[in-house]
């Protein structure tokens, strides 16, 4: 949840945002494209973790209760993609563009494992992994035009853009193999159960995490399989290291899972004794996710209209988006320098700590109400 700000940061008040991709290795260096590649890591890990949360809970509910809660919860977070979200995102009361991007996903993923839930682990395990393994095969399959079909495909397995009178429509985050990814977390909560000995779960994770990385290298180096932007030597050593690092996220590619969920299996397998005062503050927005995500995006977007209404020469009214962020042109000069959108964002999380903090006690404090468990 902290790493994410970063990347939400970077979009709205760095000034390079408006010019080139922190990913483009003629234009970026390394502090920025590790700004940029360091939240890669976000959005599979929530994927995973709401899976083994919502294996967690089904220890308290029967398999049909666990199954409405994930189909309401699901359809309450589409709600909120489509309408605060993406009103957060753009500021704009005409609702120019709606973006299915992190949270429709997560959604979407949710309502398909209300169903998936009542079939065996194994069976979900191993659907889950034949999605996550094979989906690239379906990399060169594409619907042209602003078709039905299109937007279909589109959901499914084909990040684009669509513009239907006058609306536009992004697909950021198709749904596979996300979905499968909620779906490995939920069999990842097997290990998480009461009885579950502690130091063979940290053994499994490490030795699954090795394993991720392991086929990751493998793969990457052969190029043959498992992403659809190859790695290539670039000018020097430093460079052609992030060409390698540098897979693909829309939709999410073998290797880029492979990197992230390994990657997130041995962090959880190596921090799971870890208790001090730090682990206690990040725990706290960990608690409040979508308490959190939802503030911060409005934070972020405020501090780019004041910044613009006290800068003299800038128009704070460019930041009603009529179009994505990416691509308004008129937003070039502004912004601020990468160190000071380090500080804007580490004074977001800081500053959102004491609301955090006190609607996690009031959740803690009422945990009879039903609501809370949906914000």
């Amino acid at each position: 949840m902290i790493i994410m700000a970063l990347d939400h940061v970077r979009d709205y008040l760095f000034f390079g945002s408006f010019y080139f991709d922190p990913l483009d290795f003629g234009k970026t260096n390394g502090v920025l494209f590790f700004t940029r590649w360091i939240t890669h890591f976000c959005a599979p890990i929530f994927m995973l973790l709401a899976g083994t949360s919502a294996s967690l809970i089904g220890q308290k509910k029967t398999k049909a209760q666990l199954s409405a809660f994930l189909l309401k919860r699901g359809l309450w977070l589409i709600f909120l993609e489509m309408i605060v979200v993406n009103f957060g995102w753009n500021f704009n009361i005409t609702f120019p563009m709606f973006f299915f991007i992190t949270i429709w996903a997560l959604g979407l993923s949710m309502i398909i494992l209300a169903g998936l839930i009542h079939l065996p682990k194994k069976l979900i395990l191993g659907i889950s992994i034949v999605i996550i393994a094979g989906h690239n095969l379906l990399d060169s399959t594409h619907f042209d035009g602003n078709t039905l079909g299109g937007f279909g495909w589109s959901l499914v397995h084909d990040q684009r853009f669509f513009m239907w009178h006058n609306e536009l429509f992004l697909v950021g985050y198709p749904i596979v193999p996300l979905m499968a990814v909620m779906a490995l977390g939920y069999c990842l909560g097997g290990w998480y159960t009461s009885g579950y000995d502690v130091a063979k779960r940290q053994r499994n994770l490490l030795i699954a995490g090795g394993a991720c990385i392991a086929v990751f290298i493998v793969l990457r180096y052969s190029n043959l399989y498992g992403d659809p932007v190859k790695w290539s030597v670039q000018k020097n050593v430093f460079f052609t290291f992030l060409s390698f690092i540098n897979v693909n996220k829309y939709p999410p590619s073998l290797l880029y899972l492979l990197i992230t969920l390994g990657s997130a299996f041995i962090f959880l397998s190596l921090t799971e004794k870890v208790k001090n005062g730090f682990v206690n503050v990040v725990s706290v927005y960990g608690r409040v996710p979508m308490f959190y995500y939802l503030i911060h995006i409005y934070i972020i977007h405020l501090i780019a209209i004041i910044a613009s209404a006290v800068t003299p020469g800038q128009n704070w009214h460019l930041w009603i988006l009529t179009k994505p962020i990416w691509f308004t042109h008129d937003l070039k000069g502004y912004g601020f320098s990468l160190p000071v959108a380090y500080l804007v964002w580490i004074a977001i999380v800081v500053g959102l700590y004491p609301l955090c903090k006190r609607y996690d006690a009031y959740k803690q404090a009422n945990k009879q109400k039903w609501w809370l468990s949906y914000l």
